[in-house]
């Protein structure tokens, strides 16, 4: 294994979340919508470049509270106002990354941040990064002043989460006066989570409150899985004509992050636990929003289900009233009377069926000018049919969705008006039918081509046995019953025995058959249609069932990667910066505070002045 194998790795886990979309507004979803779009960010701007260059500089982010004093902390720590302080919030808006000159190749060019332009004069917009060069601070080490976590500027807490996210340390500033506020813990119980190197700076503590409030802040941490992490008090004093901090309050965490900095195995340390830190949590969280995608397909795949149904249905009962005698009533039973005979022909025809048979055959001269009648009226009471139950399966389905919280979202996004048919779907109808009609009489000319010549066959005409053939078709199930069965029921019968006198009793079954199931087909194609509409509806939302499937082999891959033990260097923890040294567990943990913790020199610009801390407000 290696650092290429976990870097790909990473960029498929990247690639899956960059894909994910959360359209619907379910529970969850917007969290799980955030937590991808964040690891994609951290994943650029911090993962995968400090991934491929390990050996780069330290970055310490130095964020927190609005009128923490951060700015004031990093300008004392450096030893000259590099990053500009004020009264009035939001104060930091634009990032001011501190560096050594000769670290500047790492942080000009879009190796970390990369979504950040890159400036070297003062800035005040959150879309670029101010890079100032300072030769007093240590090599291998730089300060980043981020803007408020809870600013009132809603760009400056999405930056400060940001750079947060891109730190290989956090620095974490409160103030004794906000240090138990929710925000700040939502961001300490985040790095806890993902086990990220962090130091926490209490400031602006009163003397009389540094034997309380420093103890309890470090109570806390311990409570939320900060245990090793350092903890500073920096007691309430007053700012130099510089607006510095005297020395002395600064330089336990001035000589701590000197430290680090002149050590390479102790900034890898830091590395390592930053980085492996936020990879374990990318092998956390990367399921979760697989099961946020999970969430969203089955609830569009229920919507889809209410829409499916709703035209299964409409197809159902077309497929009903086409074979049970319901469309042989009215015009088209008029017209069909009018084709075969009177009223005389309608009486007779149980008792006369085979003489009245011969009688019509030979008395027809040609083709029969009420058939094109009958089929005009088979055209009508078809259409009427199948419009209304189009129509009626759009009100069931779009009443299916406005019941489902889901669907009352697709249907307010969406520009369709899914509660009735399609504008041309009274066209399509007419064309279907047609269609069929002419599919009816392709089958008829077909299979009568070798009687086409035959005395019956020519009395009739391809029309007439055409038209007989659709009122077989309609009454297939024998559903008409009642006072119907002596008229459209004798109806049915007379077609039936009109096309057995041409083809034969086994044919005219075979015939219907072949008719109702192109009907049928017919049918089919036009609400598909219809509900085609819904299913690009819900395509449109950008819903990907594959993505969760995605999301959680690539979270599989990069787990196996992770836990292969050769992927990234082994962690070491020099003595000199053992962390039982610099924080104490529990409550009796010390606030470091006015006093040098490691003796080795310290580089010019980062001295330490050993005196005591006064309170000079």
């Amino acid at each position: 294994m290696s650092t290429a194998a976990l870097a790909e790795a990473l960029v498929r886990v990247r690639d899956a979340l960059a894909a994910v979309r959360l359209p619907l507004a379910l529970p969850g979803s917007a969290e799980s919508g955030k937590s991808a779009r964040d690891m994609v960010t951290q994943l650029d701007d911090y993962v995968l470049p400090r991934l491929a260059t390990l050996d780069a500089p330290l970055l310490a982010v130095i964020g927190g509270s609005t009128g923490a004093g951060k700015s004031t902390l990093v300008n004392s720590l450096v030893g000259r106002e590099v990053s500009r302080p004020g009264v009035i919030r939001p104060t930091t808006r634009s990032p001011v990354l501190v560096h050594h000159p000769d670290d500047l190749e790492y942080f000009s060019s879009e190796r970390i941040l990369p979504g950040l332009g890159r400036s070297f004069d003062q800035a005040n917009d959150t879309s670029s990064l101010q890079l100032v060069a300072e030769p007093s601070l240590p090599h291998g080490l730089a300060l980043l002043d981020a803007p408020d976590i809870d600013s009132v500027v809603a760009e400056n807490r999405a930056l400060a989460s940001q750079l947060l996210a891109a730190a290989d340390l956090w620095l974490f500033v409160t103030s004794a006066a906000r240090y138990a506020d929710a925000v700040p813990w939502e961001y300490l119980r985040s790095a806890a989570e993902r086990a990220a190197a962090v130091a926490v700076v209490l400031d602006r503590v009163p003397p009389a409150a540094m034997g309380d409030v420093p103890p309890h802040l470090g109570r806390l941490m311990t409570e939320r899985g900060l245990a090793n992490s350092p903890l500073f008090a920096v007691p309430e004093t007053s700012v130099d004509a510089r607006g510095l901090l005297p020395d002395a309050a600064v330089s336990p965490i001035r000589v701590w992050l000197a430290t680090l900095a002149a050590d390479q195995a102790s900034r890898q340390a830091v590395v390592l636990q930053t980085l492996d830190g936020a990879i374990g949590s990318m092998v956390t969280r990367s399921p979760l929003v697989a099961d946020a995608i999970d969430g969203q397909v089955e609830a569009l795949s229920q919507l889809r289900t209410d829409a499916e149904k709703s035209y299964a249905e409409a197809v159902r009962t077309i497929g009903v009233q086409t074979a049970d005698g319901t469309l042989l009533r009215g015009e088209v039973l008029a017209r069909w009377q009018d084709f075969v005979g009177t009223g005389e022909f309608m009486r007779a025809i149980e008792q006369k069926i085979g003489w009245l048979r011969d009688k019509i055959i030979s008395s027809f001269k040609g083709e029969p000018p009420q058939a094109n009648e009958v089929k005009l009226a088979v055209e009508s009471g078809l259409e009427a049919l199948v419009r209304e139950e189009g129509d009626a399966a759009a009100e069931r389905a779009e009443s299916a969705w406005a019941a489902n919280a889901a669907g009352r979202q697709v249907l307010a996004s969406s520009r369709e008006d899914l509660a009735h048919s399609s504008p041309d779907f009274a066209t399509a109808v007419s064309r279907a039918i047609r269609d069929w009609q002419g599919d009816v009489l392709d089958i008829v000319s077909e299979v009568g081509a070798s009687k086409r010549n035959t005395a019956r066959y020519l009395a009739l005409g391809v029309n007439g046995i055409g038209v007989a053939l659709m009122v077989v078709v309609f009454s297939q199930t024998g559903g008409i019953t009642g006072a119907e069965v002596g008229v459209a029921g004798g109806t049915a019968l007379l077609a039936q025995r009109l096309l057995e006198a041409v083809f034969g009793e086994d044919a005219v079954r075979r015939l219907a058959k072949q008719a109702k199931e192109r009907l049928d087909e017919r049918i089919e194609g036009l609400m598909a249609a219809e509900l085609n509409r819904y299913h690009r509806v819900l395509a449109d939302t950008g819903a990907d069932a594959t993505l969760a499937e995605e999301v959680r082999a690539a979270t599989e891959a990069l787990a196996d990667q992770r836990s292969s033990g050769n992927a990234l260097p082994q962690r070491s923890h020099p003595a000199e910066l053992d962390p039982a040294r610099l924080a104490l567990p529990g409550a009796e943990r010390p606030a470091l505070t006015g006093e040098v913790l490691d003796p080795r020199p310290i580089d010019e610009g980062f001295r330490v002045e050993h005196e005591e801390v006064r309170d000079e407000a």
